[in-house]
C-alpha cells in the first residue's frame, strides 16, 4: 500500500508536468502524511534534503560542471574534432566516425552528455550535413555518442552512484567505465558504418583534414587532462573532489592562455550557467535522498527484493528484469533521481545474487544513458534536436540502429562482468 501511494502520487505529479524534484518531494510528503503519524513530515523531509547533499564527495560535481562549460567555450571541442578527423576522416563516411570519437573524447574530459552534445554538435551536425548526411542522422549520431561521457570518466553520475550505493570506490567506478564506454563507442561507429555504406558516402577531401602533427599538438593539452585527473586519483595524489577543482584550473588555463579562445568577460555567463545547473542537480539529489530514506524506513527495497527473488534465482534473469525496468524508467525520468531512487531498491537484489556493486553500477549507468536519448524526457535528445533543428519525430527512424547498438552493448556488459571489472582488478582497486 505504501509503495502504491508513493509511486502513484509521483506518477500523477509527473503526468501533470510538475518539475521532477518537486514531484519527488511532494510524493514523499503525501506518503508520510498518510502512512506515518509518529514523525513530523515537513521537518523530516527538510532534514533529509539537507543530509542528502551534506557530502564531501558531492563537491566534485559543481567543479566538473564548471570545467565542462569552460571546455565547451574554450576551444577544446574544436581541437578534439580536428584530431579525430586526422584519425578517421579519410575513411569512407569518416565524418560520422569523427562525430562519435569527438563526443567520446569530449565526454572523457567534461563528464557531461549535454555539454558534449552542445559543444560537438554545434560543429559536427552542420559539417555532416554539408558532406551529404541528412539532418536527422547527423543529430542522431551526436545524441547517442554524447552519452558515452556518462561512462568514460570523469563522470558526475558515477559520483552520484557511489553515494547512492553506500560508498563504492569512485576511483574504481571511474576506471570501470573505460571499457564499457569504449565498447559503446565502437558499436556506434559500426552502426554508423552500415549507414555510410548504404548511402555510399565518400571520405573527406584532403583539404578538409589538417596535418597530423599540428592536429595532435593542438589536442594534447586537452587530452592531457584525462591523464592528469585519472592518474592523480589512482596514484593517490588527490581525491575526486580535489580532481574536480584541478580540472577547473587546468581547463581555465588551457582555454585562456594556450588556446586563447576564452576571455575573462566570458567567465560570468559560464559561472551563471554552472550555478544554475549545480542548483538543479543538488535539489534533485536532496529530494531523491528524502524519498530513498522513506523507502528504507518503510522497508520498500526489501519488499521489492523478496518479490524479484521469488520470481527466479537466476542472476541473468533478474538482471534482465531490472534492465527492462530501468529502460522504461529512463524514458520518463532523468538519470540523477533514477540512480538515487532505484539503486537502493535494485542493488541489494543484485548483491544477494553475487553481483558486485561495481558491475551493477556500470550496467545501471549504461542502461539509464540510453534513456537520455529516448523520448519523451531524454534531455540529450532535446538538446540535440534543438542544435540540429529537427523534430523528435524526424529523428526516431535514424536513431533506431544506434539505439540497438547501445542496447547490444548493455547486453554484453550485463552478461560479462569482466568488461567492467577487468581494469579495476588489474590496478588493484577491487
Amino acid at each position: 500500500m505504501i509503495t502504491m501511494i508513493l509511486f502513484g502520487v509521483f506518477a500523477i505529479l509527473l503526468l501533470i508536468n510538475l518539475p521532477i524534484a518537486l514531484a519527488i518531494i511532494f510524493a514523499t510528503l503525501v506518503t508520510m502524511l498518510v502512512t506515518i503519524d509518529t514523525l513530523p513530515a515537513l521537518t523530516t523531509i527538510a532534514q533529509r534534503l539537507t543530509a542528502g547533499i551534506d557530502s564531501f564527495a558531492l563537491l566534485a560535481i559543481p567543479f566538473f560542471i564548471l570545467s565542462g562549460y569552460i571546455m565547451g567555450q574554450g576551444g577544446i571541442a574544436l581541437r578534439l574534432i580536428e584530431f579525430a578527423k586526422v584519425l578517421v576522416g579519410r575513411l569512407p563516411g569518416g565524418l560520422a566516425f569523427v562525430n562519435v570519437i569527438s563526443c567520446a573524447l569530449f565526454g572523457s574530459i567534461s563528464g557531461s552528455a549535454v555539454a558534449a552534445t552542445s559543444a560537438i554538435g554545434g560543429f559536427m551536425i552542420p559539417a555532416m550535413n554539408k558532406e551529404g548526411y541528412n539532418k536527422p542522422f547527423s543529430t542522431a549520431v551526436t545524441v547517442t555518442a554524447a552519452t558515452t561521457g556518462m561512462l568514460i570518466p570523469p563522470s558526475n553520475i558515477l559520483i552520484i552512484y557511489s553515494l547512492a550505493s553506500g560508498g563504492v570506490s569512485i576511483a574504481a567506478l571511474f576506471i570501470a567505465g573505460y571499457l564499457p564506454g569504449l565498447l559503446v563507442t565502437l558499436l556506434l561507429i559500426g552502426a554508423a558504418a552500415i549507414y555510410v555504406k548504404r548511402k555510399n558516402i565518400q571520405p573527406l577531401s584532403s583539404n578538409s583534414i589538417g596535418p597530423f602533427w599540428p592536429s595532435l599538438f593542438g589536442a594534447v593539452p586537452s587530452l592531457f587532462l584525462i591523464f592528469l585527473i585519472i592518474g592523480g586519483i589512482i596514484g593517490g595524489f588527490f581525491t575526486p573532489t580535489e580532481a574536480g577543482a584541478i580540472a577547473v584550473l587546468y581547463s581555465l588555463t588551457v582555454s585562456l592562455c594556450f588556446y586563447k579562445e576564452l576571455t575573462f568577460k566570458d567567465l560570468y555567463p559560464i559561472l551563471l550557467k554552472s550555478v544554475n545547473t549545480t542548483a538543479i542537480v543538488m535539489l534533485l539529489i536532496g529530494a531523491s535522498s528524502a524519498m530513498s530514506w522513506l523507502m528504507s524506513y518503510e522497508l520498500i527495497p526489501q519488499t521489492i527484493s523478496q518479490t524479484l527473488l521469488a520470481l527466479s534465482d537466476n542472476p541473468l534473469m533478474i538482471l534482465l528484469i531490472i534492465n527492462i525496468t530501468l529502460l522504461l524508467i529512463g524514458t520518463f525520468m532523468d538519470m540523477t533521481p533514477a540512480v538515487l531512487i532505484f539503486t537502493p531498491i535494485f542493488l541489494p537484489v543484485a548483491e544477494s545474487l553475487g553481483i558486485s556493486p561495481l558491475h551493477f553500477g556500470i550496467m545501471m549507468i549504461l542502461n539509464l544513458s540510453i534513456g537520455l536519448c529516448t523520448p519523451p524526457v531524454g534531455s540529450v535528445l532535446f538538446v540535440g534536436c534543438s542544435i540540429g533543428k529537427v523534430s523528435i519525430s524526424d529523428i526516431v527512424k535514424p536513431i533506431l540502429p544506434l539505439y540497438i547498438a547501445m542496447v547490444f552493448a548493455l547486453i554484453l556488459v550485463t552478461i560479462f562482468p569482466s568488461i567492467s571489472e577487468f581494469l579495476p582488478q588489474l590496478l588493484g582497486l577491487i
